[in-house]
């Protein structure tokens, strides 16, 4: 003879409720690894560098890394939208270049052409392609490319296939924008601050913000809910043109001049940077701050290369492409993760 034992209800709700509590554990450890993990690394290898060269540390070592830095994120600032809502935008390298040398350029005409006028061409030409792929439906990686190619055979038709340079008259009021420096800091590296506080507010806190992670995490909702994809998608491009050609802009001012053969592969760097800081390349999930955290590890890692002196500069690529695989892995691996949690 079998007797049933009844299992007390207290019992059985205290047993799911410690699932449930371990599940949510779990679920948060694993949003604060894909939100800060780049962090930690950052502050790991900074901390090895530190102890390995006597002058990483240094004041000029730290101003020429922030400083490095600041072009490159403010393109990776535009790029986080575009990928937030599960796009690419292969373009900005050619872009940078070009708002550097349309910067330098107007520079004969005053600090405002200087600075409105590679701001509009960029602007425009993220403007299109953020109309072709919302309103065309056309492949972002397709129409990007193009304008990648686009704007780098403009670049070389008002350069003379390259041969002419553009330069920035010294002491002007636009060249001070890119080599003058506030409490000790370049300005740049203080317009980039600046940039990403009003880009961290306006994805977290406004309704846009909203609509951009609406639309990477699932695209057919977002139309349902009544957000405006459409509208959404053109901006965000558009925004990405606009930071290209001011961080170019920027670049021409710290350099004086307009030239042509910079930004080849910094929309891979960029697009690094930003992955790296924990957003997602299906969309629907990212940081401004981590694309910021991702822009200087991977300075840092550039840094110690040149720290150590007997790496060639391909190693650079080496390291950040590995890096970038082993965090893409993890990612994929954390968002399983919190799905079957």
């Amino acid at each position: 003879m079998t007797t049933d034992v009844d299992i007390p209800v207290h019992a059985k709700d205290t047993a799911e409720e410690e699932a449930a509590a371990g599940a949510g554990r779990s679920e948060r450890l694993s949003a604060l690894a894909q939100q800060h993990g780049a962090l930690v690394t950052l502050l790991v290898a900074m901390a090895v560098a530190s102890l390995s060269f006597d002058t990483f540390l240094t004041g000029d070592n730290l101003e020429n890394m922030a400083l490095s830095s600041a072009f490159l994120a403010v393109v990776a600032l535009g790029m986080t939208y575009v990928i937030i809502t599960g796009g690419i935008d292969l373009s900005v390298g050619s872009l940078f270049a070009l708002g550097g040398v349309l910067a330098a350029w107007a520079s004969q005409y005053g600090f405002v052409a200087a600075l409105l006028l590679p701001l509009f061409v960029c602007g425009l030409i993220g403007f299109v392609n953020g109309l072709l792929i919302a309103r065309s439906r056309l492949a972002p990686f397709i129409v990007t490319l193009a304008s990648m190619l686009g704007a780098r055979g403009i670049l070389l038709s008002i350069t003379d296939e390259g041969s002419t340079t553009y330069l920035v008259g010294k002491g002007s009021f636009f060249a001070k924008l890119g080599q003058g420096s506030l409490l000790g800091v370049g300005v740049p590296v203080w317009i980039t601050v600046v940039l990403f506080v009003l880009g961290a507010v306006v994805l977290r806190r406004t309704r846009f913000g909203q609509y951009v992670y609406a639309v990477g995490g699932n695209e057919d909702a977002a139309a349902l809910m009544g957000a405006p994809v459409a509208r959404t998608k053109i901006s965000v491009y558009t925004l990405s043109g606009l930071c290209a050609g001011l961080a170019g802009a920027l670049n021409a001012a710290w350099l004086a001049s307009g030239v042509t053969i910079l930004g080849s592969g910094m929309e891979l760097d960029a697009i690094s940077a930003v992955v790296i800081g924990g957003t997602l390349l299906t969309g629907g999930f990212g940081f401004i701050s981590g694309s910021l955290v991702g822009v200087l590890l991977l300075k840092v890692i550039q840094n110690v290369i040149n720290q150590i002196g007997s790496l060639d500069s391909a190693y650079q690529q080496v390291v950040s492409g590995a890096f970038l695989a082993v965090v893409v892995i993890a990612q994929t691996w954390l968002g399983r993760r919190r799905r079957v949690l």
